[in-house]
């Protein structure tokens, strides 16, 4: 195939990322809300899915961080670079803009590992070093080098190596006192793993912590799958519908891989074990598909306007809901209002009130066009 200039942002890139943002910005409490106000039991649910998975197995929540990190392959892969044929001094500024996207990350994760008033410890020892931030800058880190570097072969293979590496290391790896094999929290690898070589404390204080070291490399996965499906974008094909229909069919056949290696390494988001990348990355594959074909293809863009709006600074109300209490923010406006609804309405009230607020504040910023990049 040709490969085509992509010379627009695509909007639905920018949509399925505030898409994603929304839940963690409080629309995951949207069905625990709904069922206090209807009584309807079916609403538990979608609740049941706005959770985490206890241990192995996958709720709709568990995709919201692949999925961010899968989109920012897809940034990658809509304008793919290749610096290993450049001079030197053309490559240096932008290894050192992607050193400092990385480092920056990594600190901004830092501070929101420590929001909601705690602040930074000043022991060394007893700061959380690990965070989602930090995986999103380390996973994107690696994934830029290897498309900048490599040919989409290679892109492919690199993917598949880390895939299978991590399924080797994760089944026949021997930890010390408890041999290989163990998938579990305390006795697993990535326990190991992180107790051997991460500084500082783990979420919680936990024996694995799952942004830890290890378990990093397989996101990396994620990133070059969104890196290459994002490149798929940028091809010439006689029809934009055969891409939705392509990334779609990439997307099922994913999924069933992915639990087909469930019988032998359960899909688990804390370990990002194998059939886990598979799994999250072919639901990625499917919103991508849905909203590219809704927003780009049918101009559906009124309707996705309140989510362009989230996904063009999500970086910065992400870190908000660490370093701001919308909470008291949206009771101190709204909460006349609210007490003055039915009691089976406030708890609703309450979420579109936190979600409001945070939106109008995006809004100003995206009428201002002050987008805040890392």
């Amino acid at each position: 195939m040709q490969q085509a200039v992509v010379k627009r942002r695509l909007m639905s890139l920018d949509a399925l990322r505030g898409f994603d943002m929304f839940w963690i910005l409080g629309g995951e409490a949207i069905f625990a809300a709904l069922v206090t106000l209807t009584g309807w039991k079916g609403w538990l649910w979608f609740d049941g899915q706005m959770q985490h998975s206890e241990w192995n197995g996958f709720t709709f929540y568990d995709l919201i961080f692949p999925l961010f990190i899968f989109l920012s392959g897809v940034a990658l892969g809509l304008s793919p670079k290749r610096l290993d044929q450049e001079p030197f001094i053309k490559r240096k500024p932008i290894y050192q803009h992607a050193l400092k996207r990385l480092f920056l990350l990594i600190i901004l994760g830092i501070i929101y590992n420590h929001g909601w008033g705690s602040g930074i410890p000043m022991q060394w020892d007893e700061i959380r070093y690990a965070s989602v931030l930090g995986r999103i800058g380390l996973a994107w880190f690696f994934a830029a080098m290897i498309v900048w570097h490599c040919s989409l072969r290679w892109q492919l293979i690199s993917t598949l190596m880390i895939v299978v590496g991590y399924a080797l290391i994760s089944l026949y790896f021997p930890v010390p006192e408890y041999g290989a094999g163990q998938l579990n929290a305390a006795q697993s690898v990535n326990a190991y793993i992180d107790q051997l070589l991460l500084p500082g404390i783990s979420y919680q204080n936990r024996p694995l912590d799952p942004e830890g070291v290890l378990s990093t490399l397989p996101a990396i996965a994620n990133a070059l799958m969104g890196a290459i499906i994002g490149r798929l974008l940028t091809q010439s094909m006689s029809s934009e519908w055969h891409k939705v229909v392509l990334i779609t069919g990439i997307g099922i056949i994913l999924l069933l891989v992915g639990w087909l290696v469930d019988f032998n390494i359960p899909v688990n988001k804390a370990l990002w074990s194998s059939s886990f990348i598979f799994v999250s990355v072919g639901w990625s594959c499917i919103l991508l598909a849905i909203f590219y074909a809704l927003v780009d293809l049918l101009n559906w863009h009124k309707l996705s306007f309140i989510f362009v709006v989230i996904g063009t600074n999500a970086i910065v109300i992400y870190l908000g809901t660490s370093l701001i209490n919308w909470n008291y923010s949206a009771s101190s406006i709204f909460g006349g209002l609210i007490a003055a609804l039915p009691l089976s309405g406030q708890q609703l009230g309450a979420v579109i009130s936190v979600l409001l607020v945070q939106w109008l504040l995006l809004f100003w910023l995206y009428r201002n066009k002050l987008f805040i990049k890392i």
